[in-house]
């Protein structure tokens, strides 16, 4: 009995994780820990757009200039704010009380946010938020409804909506314009999400600038990831070539035993 009960407790993380994302397709997200370049690019994306609000306390800006190939000189100039040393863990001078009043919750550290709910989930999280006027900060989330954040990246992607939206099917012939009809003619429940209004990126741009935070997000979550990775195929081939003395070893130890 007890040992169900652990199992069941050891599950439970990802029966969360599944419920999360129930009833919602989340896109590919391909993670490259060896891509410095797109970490890089990520870094300055958390720093600029994500640490106003959420820290990542369990990480030193220090260590991650040094596993992403960043100066000291150029991260205490570009990525650190205020009087920060760059030895210092990478918290945010909010404090968790004044955050609770005035967001009604302290918005989480997000140094392990990419074990606790995967990249897939990350990178179309923050490609799906929309226009929702019923919400607090005016946005909704197809992936997390009724989300209590707000579009942090809206001058970078622009604003969404979910609806129906139009949809071109060809070239009217007599004013030579294109021609569009609505995608829910048919189909009352054919929402999708549409960019209404454009942001500082074209959409592909964006699309990188997520893979680029994502990628630094799954490496803040685990820096050890490639070095564990390196340990592990070392460890591997170290016991298939201990195997053959053992089985050699074992066979003469029973040779004379019947």
């Amino acid at each position: 009995m007890k040992k169900l009960i652990a199992i069941a407790f050891a599950l439970m993380p990802a029966f969360a994780l599944a419920a999360g994302g129930a009833g919602v397709p989340l896109d590919e997200m391909k993670v490259d820990l060896e891509d410095k370049a797109s970490m890089q690019r990520g870094a300055q994306v958390f720093v600029n757009y994500c640490m106003g609000c959420h820290s990542a306390k369990f990480a030193r800006y220090n260590r991650v200039a040094r596993d992403l190939g960043i100066p000291e000189e150029a991260m205490q100039e570009n990525l650190i704010f205020a009087e920060t040393k760059i030895g210092n863990l990478m918290e945010i001078a909010m404090r968790p009380d004044d955050s609770k009043k005035w967001f009604g919750a302290t918005p989480p550290d997000l140094t392990l946010v990419a074990r606790v709910r995967g990249a897939d989930w990350l990178y179309t999280y923050l490609r799906s938020f929309y226009k929702d006027d019923s919400r607090p900060y005016g946005v909704n989330n197809a992936v997390f409804k009724d989300v209590g954040m707000p579009h942090v990246l809206q001058s970078l992607q622009g604003m969404q909506e979910k609806g129906c939206a139009p949809v071109a099917d060809g070239v009217d012939p007599l004013t030579g314009l294109q021609h569009y009809t609505d995608s829910c003619a048919e189909d009352a429940d054919n929402k999708v999400l549409f960019l209404a209004e454009k942001g500082s990126m074209s959409e592909k741009e964006y699309d990188t600038a997520v893979a680029d935070l994502t990628n630094f997000l799954v490496y803040m979550a685990e820096p050890m990831a490639l070095d564990r990775q390196r340990i592990g195929f070392w460890v591997l081939l170290f016991l298939a070539i201990l195997f053959v003395p053992v089985y050699y070893l074992n066979r003469d130890y029973w040779r004379d035993i019947h």
